[in-house]
């Protein structure tokens, strides 16, 4: 399903993008300062061994990882839903994350030992594997129902994660599940979130093809017409959201609706030529991710809420109004 481009404006985009860069300043002084250790920002940045070592082990890292995995999540969203020319998917919503956990029950089952490089490389590959199920399953849909697709994809994702369910207790694997299942930030610390700077570089290295996504957006006949390799085009666009999901359940569990709210967001005000929009959707996709795990900080402080919780309920409320809002222009 096309989204609706407004008006070429680009003031707009501009103007949101620098009040979204004094937000997320703001979001990042905020986020290393809050903790159940009471310390000031200049101690933190002072020479004392506790502020320093507080900062570059635990605060640092976490605010680095939650910016890492909101931003290449948002990503993967935008050319998940722009390959499958609907707005209303994301890799959360497809089982490409139901795929993502089964394969690393399998790796745990098969290979309990297996490091973390094989755990990556199977979960990649199962994610890439479970897209392409949804692929196939959606070009059998009628394309003027396109809310039938979301809708197919939370049913081929419920079936998938009733599989991965199903051995996880099979073999004693539950605790993983809920790990992987619901991304939360508070056992980040230095030596164990270094995986998403690499999910940073996948979600960057789409911003070299995204006038190739956006070709391919428009169908294989129009996309072929125009001279562009259609399928190696998908297959290059899924990999990446493959490996970006992989790589997040891996490292922090996975993000529901990130990749679904950020791109529709802020497409309704810049548009959807992609070279022009993923910069801003990576940036909205890590700022909504840091408040959230902010907000889940400070809520029952000291305790926390998972920021998967929390913008799991915020994304539910926005994705009611995506289905139900028609923009002003319709």
């Amino acid at each position: 399903m096309p989204r609706e481009t407004p008006p070429q404006r680009p003031w707009i985009r501009v103007t949101l993008t620098t009040s979204i860069v004094a937000i997320l300043l703001c979001l990042i002084l905020i986020s290393l300062s809050l903790g159940v250790i009471e310390t000031s920002l200049a101690d933190l940045f002072s020479q004392a061994a506790d502020g320093e070592g507080l900062l570059l082990l635990s605060r640092l890292p976490r605010t680095l990882a939650t910016l890492l995995a909101g931003a290449s999540l948002a990503v993967a969203g935008f050319i998940l839903q722009t390959l499958v020319q609907n707005r209303f998917v994301e890799p959360a919503t497809v089982g490409t994350a139901d795929s993502a956990a089964l394969g690393l029950i399998g790796v745990s089952i098969v290979l309990p030992d297996a490091g973390i490089f094989s755990k990556m490389l199977v979960g990649s590959l199962a994610a890439f594997v479970g897209a392409l199920g949804f692929l196939a399953l959606v070009k059998r849909l009628p394309r003027t129902q396109p809310l039938l697709v979301p809708l197919c994809g939370i049913f081929y994702g419920g079936v998938i994660s009733s599989v991965a369910t199903f051995l996880a207790y099979e073999n004693d694997l539950m605790q993983y599940i809920g790990i992987w299942m619901n991304g939360e930030f508070s056992g980040v610390l230095q030596g164990r979130y270094e995986l998403l700077w690499a999910s940073g570089l996948i979600a960057l290295a789409g911003y070299a093809y995204a006038d190739k996504f956006t070709i391919a957006g428009l169908g294989r006949d129009t996309a072929s017409g125009l001279g562009l390799n259609y399928s190696q085009t998908i297959h290059l666009g899924l990999a990446i959201v493959a490996m970006v999901t992989a790589f997040t359940v891996i490292t922090v569990g996975m993000l529901p609706f990130v990749g679904l709210v950020v791109p529709n967001i802020v497409s309704r005000f810049v548009g959807d030529n992609s070279r022009k929009v993923l910069p801003l959707v990576a940036l909205v996709g890590g700022t909504f991710v840091l408040g959230s795990d902010i907000l889940g900080r400070v809520l029952r402080f000291p305790y926390e809420i998972p920021a998967g919780a929390i913008f799991g309920v915020i994304g539910t409320f926005v994705f009611l109004w995506l289905l139900l809002a028609r923009p002003s222009r319709a």
